[in-house]
């Protein structure tokens, strides 16, 4: 299960659908217009994020609204994004370690 939910915002245009749904939920027309994806491939998105249990989808007469089922998605987002920078930011400095060797010969 835990690999299935992270191999859920494993792709770019799903976590686009997910930060998305941050702010509230929204039907698919409203996630088309805000993500800019094409109807098709939303529909097999959000299908792919509510069997991961990412997202979850409730009915109101004519259309479907989609919500972000567990709100910690997005602190997780967070930690996972901050790790990165963490790296990016260890391996600007090996970088500039490496400048200041090369100019230094």
């Amino acid at each position: 299960m835990m690999a299935d939910f992270f191999k859920a915002l494993s792709e770019t245009s799903r976590l686009q659908i997910a930060f998305c749904l941050q702010a509230g939920e929204k039907n698919v027309s409203q996630i088309i217009e805000i993500t800019c994806l094409g109807q098709a491939n939303v529909s097999k998105h959000l299908k792919n994020l509510t069997q991961a249990g990412v997202v979850s989808r409730s009915q109101r007469g004519n259309s479907v609204y989609y919500q972000i089922a567990n709100p910690l998605v997005f602190p997780m987002c967070d930690l996972v994004r901050d790790f990165l920078l963490s790296q990016v930011s260890q391996q600007n400095q090996q970088l500039e370690r490496l400048r200041t060797l090369q100019q230094s010969e």
